[in-house]
């Protein structure tokens, strides 16, 4: 169960009638130890889910022994950032501190920082997984014992069903991003941006399709652009839009970096966003409300949701937690000048509402 108490060097021992000094050559792989000795207790590792933890002891010098680790998939998105100084914030205030990792959406660069993270025996784990993580890879990774609460993104095999889980009302919000459009007079609206086989971008597609249907209106496979989430790749994809007829007149982005990437790419295409295109995104960074123009966003507040994930995983540390639970974070809409009127000019649009 997670948060329950962690398998020491003292239970081993204990189990293979040894002392704790000769598990510990074990540990080390020292020669001194008869090698049936060592299959014994290398078995009883396995039973008990021990983790070899070789930087605990410099951590507890360090005053460190109370560290919560924060891997998240992509660090230059600012919507991490922010979320990280959510979840950093209500650490310190109950006397822990941070370990942070990022992946760069490469599930290697995931195994090989986890298993780093791993060793230096934190309290507990936030991670936003990478695209294409494996839940039983991690589970095996992780160990029973460490409490991990898993962001924004379900692990494909139900992996997350046995941790605790935090996500953003995803296709609720690109519904009402899709509604809002729809009620500007717009009907062919693309969803750009995001892979369609992570988990937080097929339910924002789900929700651009729920209000679609809402309409009667059927997307034409060429609005379903998919890029990497990243303002550059955005910008690069923006022609995609264009390709064939009938173009798409606005767009549901995948997150606030895709939304401002496009507003990039919509120059070279000859189109004006807030003018002749309405570009709506997804997050609410900080830079949204001072893009030019500004960008209409489903404001998902990820500084409240990094202090929401500490608070869970603090509680699960305080054993206050019982089964692991899933817990959805409402999100609204924030409409500024990036989404006018479909033919309306953009002076004639509010500002931020």
């Amino acid at each position: 169960m997670p948060g329950s108490r962690r398998v020491t060097l003292a239970d081993i021992a204990a189990a293979c009638g040894l002392s704790k000094a000769t598990v510990s050559l074990v540990l080390r792989d020292s020669p001194l130890v008869h090698a049936d000795t060592r299959a014994r207790v290398r078995a009883e590792l396995d039973r008990q889910g021990y983790v070899y933890h070789r930087g605990a002891a410099s951590l507890r010098r360090a005053g460190a022994a109370n560290a919560v680790a924060l891997v998240v998939n992509d660090l230059a998105n600012p919507f991490f950032a922010e979320f990280a100084a959510g979840v950093d914030a209500a650490l310190a205030e109950a006397g822990h501190v941070l370990l942070l990792g990022s992946t760069g959406e490469s599930v290697e660069r995931q195994q090989a920082v986890l298993a780093s993270l791993v060793e230096h025996d934190p309290a507990a784990l936030i991670l936003s997984p990478a695209e294409h993580s494996d839940g039983a890879r991690l589970r095996r990774l992780l160990g029973p014992r460490l409490p991990v609460l898993v962001f924004n993104r379900a692990l494909g095999d139900g992996g997350d069903a046995h941790w605790d889980y935090l996500a953003l009302d995803n296709r609720a919000g690109a519904r009402l991003a899709t509604a809002h459009l729809l009620a500007q007079g717009h009907r062919a609206i693309a969803f750009f941006g995001g892979h369609r086989d992570s988990s937080s971008c097929d339910e924002r597609r789900a929700g651009y399709r729920d209000a679609l249907a809402a309409a009667g209106i059927a997307p034409d496979p060429g609005w379903l652009v998919e890029c990497a989430p990243t303002r550059l790749e955005a910008a690069r994809q923006t022609p995609a839009l264009f390709a064939r007829d009938p173009a798409p007149t606005a767009a549901v982005c995948y997150n606030d970096a895709v939304a401002l990437g496009l507003m990039v790419g919509l120059a070279g295409c000859g189109r004006r966003a807030g003018a002749d295109f309405a570009v709506v995104g997804f997050d609410d960074i900080a830079e949204a409300a001072c893009s030019a123009p500004p960008l209409t966003t489903v404001a998902a507040d990820p500084r409240a949701r990094g202090l929401d994930a500490a608070r869970l995983v603090l509680a699960r540390l305080r054993g206050e937690a019982a089964a692991p639970a899933r817990h959805i974070a409402p999100v609204t809409l924030r409409v500024r000048a990036s989404s006018p009127p479909l033919n309306v000019p953009p002076q004639a649009t509010g500002a931020d509402a």
